[in-house]
């Protein structure tokens, strides 16, 4: 059994982790904090309406004191995820950081520091990855096309509402280096609005061109080629497939993928190793993935204040694939 803590009560907590963690087996959320009185009873009143049974705290301080934890999911404003992850390292706990892990690389590379190091949740790795790296060759250049968008407005976060790039974005940036096992090299053509952000990546075995948007319809499609322009793969989620899943048992894809990682965790006892015996590869995120991911962002983001110019990644931020 894996027992969490959820510092944060927003609407990640409320529509992604306790659905998951109900949904799982040997997963069990033991306690949440959260300084609105309000939204942390809310998490507490759906945990316990789904037959679990939590503590609720103000802060994270209080938490770490009065409960023993195996795992603290990070999933407050943006802002708090460096603090919140120092502070549970302090007291010898890991963290799961939602994404995107710190405001900025330097924040990233903190978290990179912290002992236990902290995991990332990248969670595409677990719906669009999980249905995908199976059929993509180990060798060879790839061809990659990502696209995520969905409408921000209609999530009602209760404080945050990220940029594009940062809320959607950097899904694809880590989806992309995880489907092709590939470094980040640079980033072109980039073109960068609050709610909407484009990309290509150069890998150090292919290319990915990245669009995303929070102001649209949700749809989630990555594609795959060789070189030769041979389709290799393809996941495709949201649009009326979306809407109807419930009449074709199709699961909701947020709840779904958290439900997998919390469950890859359950199963890897939080290990980052390559591979777990009897389970073959992990696709578990560690805190060297978040700084890879901020790394492409910094680089995008100087491509599209030069108009769309090729900028190189940070060779000295990015960990070898």
């Amino acid at each position: 059994m894996i027992r969490l803590g959820v510092a944060g009560c927003g609407r990640i907590a409320e529509r992604g982790y306790v659905p998951a963690a109900l949904a799982a087996e040997e997963v069990a959320i033991d306690a949440f904090a959260d300084p609105n009185r309000e939204r942390l009873d809310r998490c507490l009143g759906l945990w316990q309406a789904g037959g679990g049974g939590a503590n609720g705290y103000a802060d994270l301080t209080d938490l770490l004191a009065a409960e023993t934890i195996d795992l603290l999911v990070v999933a407050a404003p943006l802002d708090r995820h460096v603090a919140l992850a120092e502070e549970a390292g302090a007291a010898g706990v890991r963290s799961l950081i939602e994404k995107p892990p710190a405001p900025d690389l330097a924040g990233a590379r903190r978290l990179a520091e912290l002992e236990p190091e902290p995991l990332l949740a990248f969670n595409r790795r677990f719906l669009q990855g999980a249905e995908l790296q199976g059929s993509i060759p180990a060798e060879g250049w790839l061809e990659l096309d990502l696209e995520l968008r969905f409408r921000q407005g209609a999530w009602r976060a209760h404080e945050v509402r990220d940029e594009a790039l940062l809320d959607a974005g950097i899904h694809l940036v880590d989806l992309a280096c995880h489907l092709s096992s590939a470094a980040p090299i640079a980033v072109r053509h980039a073109e960068i609005a609050p709610q909407r952000a484009s990309l290509e990546l150069e890998l150090s075995r292919g290319r990915a061109r990245i669009e995303c948007a929070t102001d649209r319809g949700h749809r989630e499609a990555v594609s795959v080629r060789d070189r030769s322009g041979k389709l290799v793969a393809r996941s495709t989620w949201g649009g009326l497939r979306s809407r109807f899943g419930g009449l074709t048992g199709r699961p909701d894809p947020l709840a779904a993928s958290l439900q997998r990682q919390l469950e890859a965790l359950r199963d890897s006892a939080f290990v980052l190793s390559p591979s777990i015996p009897g389970k073959g590869r992990t696709p578990l995120a560690g805190a060297a993935d978040g700084v890879n991911a901020m790394a492409v962002v910094e680089a995008a983001r100087r491509s599209a204040e030069l108009g769309g110019a090729e900028v190189t990644v940070d060779p000295a931020a990015v960990v070898p694939a």
